[in-house]
């Protein structure tokens, strides 16, 4: 047993806030130390056939870390040391927001899932794009994700994210344009094909690149094929699949299910999937899978289906800090089991 299971039944005495809260401290506190390199020998797994390229940049690994785990981009270094292969931060607003109320965030343990209505609490554009820009920068993409202040109109979203977009433009490696989280007023609007091109529109002439939209899993099947044809008009680089769910699925066994917000964790993985290979039969832009990643066959099928990356947040909160490197080193197994000689080589194979 390794030190995080051993710590897990005392963190999980916690709120899960507090609990991210101290977790998070923790990592911060060995930024910039010797002890971020200790971990970078223990965590990082290095080896060609996990490389992979998509929308322009380079990756040691396709596994990466979801937006929501460090909002303000206080620790992508740390990240990286952990052996992840990108970072991405946020979601980050034009001004800085609470969020909503506590609690807001609740473990549902015998499903290895959250439900949470954080509500974009963050520090704002100009902080995270300052913070960003000081450095240190790690050695693997860093990624924005933007998204849409609380007290802002539809109609004036555009201006919105391209305020955040340029306070974050020096700092990032790439950006996606949130427009689908369930726990902030507005979004739901957000998602229909007027308002993704007005607001994706005003990032390309703006010089956003590369540019990735992250969908909601919940968008019914002709909304998902309006987004694709934005996508495809505007020449975007990429697409994130998904964010949470406000669905509830029978599996659930835990009394939070009934808890507002989004649903993460492993009730999600096959659905999430599935909405990976639709897309991969419908575009030709690279697909970063989200939802319920936290083991190498669950990365592995996301890849098959047609994502060229996987990002994961719940299952580290489950599996704890040595998950990046136990999913990479069972990739290069699954990789050798299949004849593969690279991770791009399966990409999209069982579509």
């Amino acid at each position: 047993m390794n030190v995080y299971q051993l710590a897990k039944p005392l963190l999980f005495s916690l709120p899960p806030e507090t609990a991210h809260g101290t977790v998070h401290g923790l990592l911060r506190s060995v930024r910039d130390t010797p002890v971020e390199s200790l971990l970078e020998r223990r965590y990082r797994v290095s080896d060609p056939r996990l490389a992979t390229s998509a929308f322009g940049l380079d990756f040691p690994n396709p596994v990466g870390v979801a937006a929501g785990f460090d909002k303000n981009a206080e620790i992508p270094t740390v990240l990286a040391a952990l052996g992840f292969g990108h970072v991405e931060v946020g979601g980050v607003t034009a001004k800085p927001q609470p969020g909503n109320p506590r609690p807001r965030m609740f473990r549902l343990p015998e499903d290895e899932a959250l439900i949470n209505r954080m509500g974009l609490n963050n520090e704002g554009a100009d902080a995270v794009g300052a913070r960003l820009s000081a450095g240190p920068r790690p050695d693997v993409p860093v990624g924005v994700n933007l998204a849409l202040s609380e007290e802002t109109a539809t109609e004036d979203a555009p201006e919105d994210y391209l305020y955040t977009y340029e306070r974050v433009a020096d700092g990032a490696d790439y950006f996606v344009v949130n427009v689908s989280c369930p726990n902030s007023e507005g979004f739901r609007d957000l998602q229909n094909r007027d308002s993704l091109e007005a607001i994706l529109g005003t990032l390309v002439d703006a010089g956003a690149d590369p540019l990735l939209v992250k969908l909601s899993p919940d968008l019914p099947d002709p909304a998902v094929e309006d987004a694709l044809e934005v996508v495809d008009d505007l020449s975007l680089d990429g697409i994130i699949a998904s964010n949470t769910t406000t669905s509830r699925p029978d599996s659930l066994q835990n009394p939070n299910q009934a808890e507002r917000g989004g649903l993460s964790g492993k009730p999600i993985e096959g659905a999430a999937t599935e909405m990976i290979r639709f897309l991969a039969d419908r575009t030709d832009v690279p697909i970063v899978g989200v939802g319920g990643v936290s083991d190498a066959e669950g990365a592995y099928q996301k890849i098959r289906a047609g994502a060229s990356m996987v990002q994961l947040y719940t299952g580290m909160i489950y599996e704890g800090p040595s998950i990046a490197r136990d999913i990479n080193r069972g990739l290069l197994e699954l990789l050798e089991r299949d004849g593969f000689d690279s991770i791009e080589d399966a990409v999209g194979v069982d579509r």
